[in-house]
């Protein structure tokens, strides 16, 4: 087992997973602490690695593509205080930084784990229900359904239809994007058959962001939606193919014949009657 343990938090591998658990320290980003333990196993890392400084040194971990359904939601632009998968390094456990590096190494070696893509995800998303409160809206997410309610900052357009409410099963995509510069970031939902081209302020299926300290918490609604929507790399099941409509008709008419026949037979149609219906239906066919 290899373990580091610093301000910025704890590492522990075991061989088969690791568990990272974010600091107390007062420089860890609410981010971080709210996201809390994560547990990855080691098929999920296409690598690691240390990078030494003057002051400090920086443990990374690379994911295999589409194993995280944080990293597939935010598009890897979680800056660096809420990058769960960063650890500050002290210059004075710079050995066990690398010790730790080794042991992880040496385990992907010896497991033969591929960096390749995963159509699965492999990692959890946050646990629910959630809910945050940032930017124009508080979000939250019970596992089936988003709600979206709007707060006095919201543009009067977007607010006058009232809280949204969106089915998991109507959402194609989610996307969460910090604030940059002069831009607004966004919590976005891409709803199915309800495509947009409006700007987050006046998109009701979307959050604006303005760059506050409460932003990057969104992007936990942003991992929970992802993490319960079809993979996007998932292997699309064939459709059963469909009976020619023509085919189903006719089968239903020649069914209708055979009521009518045994109706006659037994004489619930007199002969005039079952005459009249055999016509409609032949006249059908």
């Amino acid at each position: 087992m290899a373990e580091i343990i610093q301000k910025d938090g704890t590492w522990v591998f075991d061989g088969d997973a690791l568990r990272l658990t974010p600091g107390r320290d007062k420089n860890v980003s609410l981010f971080r602490k709210t996201l809390g333990e994560l547990v990855l196993p080691l098929g999920a890392l296409a690598g690691v690695s240390f990078e030494q400084g003057k002051k400090a040194g920086r443990l990374r971990l690379r994911l295999r593509d589409g194993a995280d359904p944080l990293l597939h939601a935010t598009g890897g632009r979680l800056t660096e205080p809420h990058d769960p998968y960063q650890l500050i390094v002290e210059s004075d456990r710079y050995g066990v930084a690398e010790y730790f590096v080794d042991e992880v190494r040496n385990a992907l070696l010896l497991d033969e784990v591929p960096a390749d893509p995963v159509d699965a995800y492999l990692v959890p998303g946050p646990s629910v229900p959630l809910s945050v409160a940032a930017g124009d809206a508080t979000a939250s997410f019970d596992g089936e359904r988003v709600r979206l309610e709007w707060n006095w900052k919201t543009e009067d357009a977007k607010a006058a239809a009232g809280a949204r409410s969106l089915a998991l099963t109507d959402i194609a995509a989610v996307e969460w994007h910090p604030a940059a510069g002069l831009e607004n970031g966004h919590l976005r939902f891409t709803v199915r058959n309800a495509p947009t081209k409006a700007p987050p302020k006046y998109d009701p299926n979307a959050v604006e962001l303005w760059g506050f300290k409460k932003d990057p918490l969104m992007a936990l609604i942003a991992a929970a939606v992802q993490a319960r929507l079809p993979h996007p790399a998932a292997p699309v099941a064939a459709a059963e193919p469909q009976e020619d409509p023509v085919v189903q008709d006719h089968d239903a008419l020649l069914r209708r014949l055979r009521e009518l026949g045994e109706l006659h037979r037994t004489g619930v149609l007199t002969d005039e009657e079952f005459t009249m219906a055999k016509q409609a239906v032949l006249k059908r066919m």
